[in-house]
């Protein structure tokens, strides 16, 4: 369980060119309060992409708007 004033967030990484999320990694938002860039390898295209942070659960566990 995370303490009280935990710095390090769980954010997500979705790739710019084919926009699948596969990779998941922590940051000190303290020391690092702009998005990540990072590039990665893609399965899905074979090669290395760049990966750009967003929010964990983004898409995930949202209530349906009625």
């Amino acid at each position: 369980m995370a303490k009280r004033g935990d710095k390090r967030k769980i954010i997500g990484l979705v790739s710019e060119e084919s926009g699948e999320r596969i990779y998941y990694t922590t940051k000190n938002t303290m020391n690092t309060p702009d998005k990540l860039s990072l590039r990665k390898y893609s399965p899905k295209l074979r090669r290395q992409v760049v990966f750009t942070e967003t929010k964990k659960n983004l898409g995930r566990n949202e209530a349906p708007k009625r």
